[in-house]
C-alpha cells in the first residue's frame, strides 16, 4: 500500500495549529483554488466526528465521508469511511518545536481501486498531486495562522 508523507513548519503555537484544523471551515480553506468544497456534514471535531463533502474538480463531483480518530492537542486521523479510493488513511500529527513554532506532518496511506474506477483516483490522488495539494496545503495554513 503507497505511503505519502509530508512535513513543514508554521510559525505558530501548536494550540493555534490544533484550533486551526479543528475548525470545520478548514476544509475549504486547505483546498486550492479550482477545487471547490460542498460541506453536507462536518461535525465537531471529536472522536467519531464525521465530515461529508463533495471536492467538484471541475465538472467532476468527488463524494467523501470521512470518519476521525485518534483526535487530541497533537493531531487526528481520518479514514474515508465512502469515496473514491479502495482505502483512505490520513494522520495529521502536530509538534511544538518551540513556544511559536510548530511542525506538521501528514501521512497518507491509500489505495486504489482496480480497473477504470480506479483510473480519475490514480490520477487525482497520486503522489504528483498529493505533492501538489499538501504544497498548496503548507502556503494556506502559513497565510492562515503567520500573522
Amino acid at each position: 500500500m503507497p505511503i505519502f508523507e509530508y512535513s513543514f513548519t508554521v510559525k505558530a503555537p501548536l494550540a493555534a495549529v490544533t484550533e486551526f484544523h479543528a475548525d470545520t471551515s478548514a476544509l475549504k480553506t486547505l483546498n486550492p483554488p479550482g477545487v471547490i468544497v460542498q460541506l453536507h456534514r462536518v461535525d465537531p471535531m471529536t472522536e467519531g466526528s464525521i465530515s461529508e463533502f463533495t471536492l467538484w474538480m471541475g465538472p467532476i463531483p468527488i463524494r467523501w465521508r470521512a470518519v476521525h480518530s485518534d483526535v487530541g492537542p497533537h493531531g487526528f486521523m481520518d479514514t474515508q469511511e465512502r469515496g473514491p479510493l479502495k482505502f483512505w488513511r490520513h494522520t495529521h500529527r502536530f509538534r511544538a518545536l518551540d513556544a511559536n513554532t510548530t511542525q506538521i506532518y501528514e501521512q497518507i496511506e491509500y489505495e486504489y481501486f482496480h480497473g477504470w474506477r480506479g483510473l480519475f483516483p490514480r490520477i487525482m490522488f497520486g503522489r504528483l498531486g498529493l505533492l501538489a495539494l499538501f504544497t498548496y496545503r503548507k502556503f494556506a495554513t502559513r497565510l492562515t495562522l503567520q500573522k
